[in-house]
């Protein structure tokens, strides 16, 4: 059995995954989540948590929202980090702005998840074409779905109807192509 171990910002990744995953990953992968509370929590304690990893042969994937940092230097500054525990091989994705931007990217997934009627037409308009650009997701995503969208409820009702293909999130996409390339 092989294992994937994701090391998340916070739990509405988590609630999202699991409705993901399991249309992602071949049988055989077990999957393990440490989850902090916020981003600042994970970069303090991930890497005594990666050093501390027993079990051996697992894969590590971490998750972190962009917000309004930097891309290129948050994702440099967490391989930096494992780096120096020797975990050199640690796949690093960074969701541009947040989490929201990914469901923004498959607002079919959205309707469908939270029960919103008339969503999915909208993926086409120049708005949502690139979710990766919205400044504020979230807000975004409250709006368009008159505040049925909560973090970790949402997150889950709507990760089980996430496409792994069709999905207008360049972070998104990179996201799957990473996890894609450790389990095959």
């Amino acid at each position: 059995m092989r294992v994937l171990v994701f090391f998340l910002e916070e739990p509405s990744a988590k609630a999202m995954l699991n409705g993901l995953l399991p249309r992602l990953l071949p049988a055989g992968w077990l999957v393990r989540y440490v989850v902090f509370e916020g981003k600042q929590d994970l970069e303090k304690q991930l890497p005594r948590k990666l050093q501390a990893w027993r079990l051996p042969g697992c894969n590590f994937v971490i998750l972190r929202d962009k917000d309004s940092g930097d891309c290129v230097v948050i994702r440099q500054g967490l391989v930096e980090k494992c780096c120096a525990v020797n975990k050199p091989n640690v796949l690093v994705r960074i969701a541009i702005h947040e989490l929201e931007s990914w469901y923004l990217g498959d607002l079919a997934a959205v309707e469908a998840g939270l029960g919103v009627s008339n969503l999915a037409g909208k993926q086409g308009s120049r708005k949502f074409r690139e979710p990766d650009r919205l400044a504020n997701p979230t807000q975004e995503l409250r709006r368009l779905t008159t505040d049925r969208y909560q973090k970790i409820s949402g997150s889950r009702a709507i990760g089980i109807h996430l496409s792994i293909e069709n999905n207008r999130s360049q972070s998104f996409r990179k996201f799957i192509s990473g996890v894609k390339d450790i389990v095959t």
